[in-house]
Order: structure tokens, then C-alpha cells, then sequence
């Protein structure tokens, strides 16, 4: 891999970021495939269009970020490399730009519910997925900058007790 580049998402990118986005839903059998391939490129075409994607790229597109002001619609790391830490490089360049983050990551996603109490994320509302287009229960997690991320996990801060 050559060097890290997050840059704003050009049209171009719409055909690899549909790709992850349909790789990820396949990937994860808990998650219905209410989409076409055709129909996720098309979808991230309007999300680059609208100026919301961040890419993550190092010769091709590893992951992307998709951003309305404060609230993360997407954020997606292509199959190969996940663990990777480009997920933490486009959360954090998202941070570096506002001072408040909120998402929804869904209940079963357990890998990203532990990505995002690591990056400082801090639960917000739990729903039965009667609001989101799967139907699945979701989780609303928000970050606040400034706020420490050791006391917003939950966990010890000072000596032994």
C-alpha cells in the first residue's frame, strides 16, 4: 500500500464506494440486502454530489465517510482492509471538523459498537429499528469534543479505588 490520502469524494469514486457499501451488507449475514449494486453506486453518487463523502485512498478507495454537518450517515472500510485503521483515520478527520458527532450503528454491528466507544463515542438512544429502512435495532451514538473518552466509556480514570 502507498501512502494514506483522505480527500473529498469525486464522481468518479461512486462505482468503488457502492462497492464497499454492497461488499460490507453481504458481508455482515444479519443485514438485509434491501439494495442493487447499481442501486448503491447510484446512491453514492448523490451523497459525492451533495459534497458528504470522504474518501480514504492509497492508489484505490480503501473506505469513505459520509457526512451531513454532525451526523454520519456512512462510514464504510473496504473487505481487505478493515483492522486496518482506516476507519479511525476517517472518523477522525470528520472530528477535526466539527465539534459533534452523531450516528446510528445497528445493534448486531458488535465490531462497530466497540470502534465507536474506543474513538470516545458515548451511547445516546437504543430503538427497535422501526425507524431505519431494515427494520433492525439501532443504536445512537454521539461524541462531543473536548469531552474525555476514558470517562465517556465508563471506565476508571484515577488510581485504584
Amino acid at each position: 500500500m502507498s501512502r494514506l490520502v483522505i480527500r473529498d469524494g469525486e464522481p468518479l469514486d461512486a462505482g468503488a464506494t457502492g462497492a464497499i457499501l454492497g461488499q460490507s451488507v453481504r458481508d455482515h449475514r444479519w443485514m438485509p440486502q434491501l439494495y442493487s449494486e447499481a442501486e448503491n453506486i447510484a446512491h453514492l453518487g448523490r451523497l459525492i454530489d451533495l459534497g458528504w463523502v470522504r474518501v480514504a485512498v492509497d492508489g484505490v478507495i480503501r473506505g469513505f465517510l459520509a457526512r451531513e454537518g454532525a451526523y454520519v450517515h456512512a462510514l464504510y472500510v473496504a473487505r481487505g482492509a478493515r483492522g486496518s485503521g482506516i476507519g479511525r483515520r476517517l472518523i477522525e478527520d470528520a472530528m477535526a471538523q466539527v465539534d459533534q458527532l452523531e450516528l446510528h450503528t445497528f445493534e448486531a454491528n458488535a465490531g462497530a459498537r466497540r470502534f465507536y466507544l474506543r474513538m470516545g463515542f458515548i451511547e445516546a438512544e437504543r430503538s427497535d429499528g422501526a425507524r431505519n429502512d431494515e427494520g433492525l435495532p439501532d443504536i445512537r451514538y454521539v461524541w462531543q469534543a473536548g469531552r474525555d473518552a476514558t470517562r465517556a466509556r465508563g471506565e476508571r480514570t484515577g488510581a485504584s479505588a
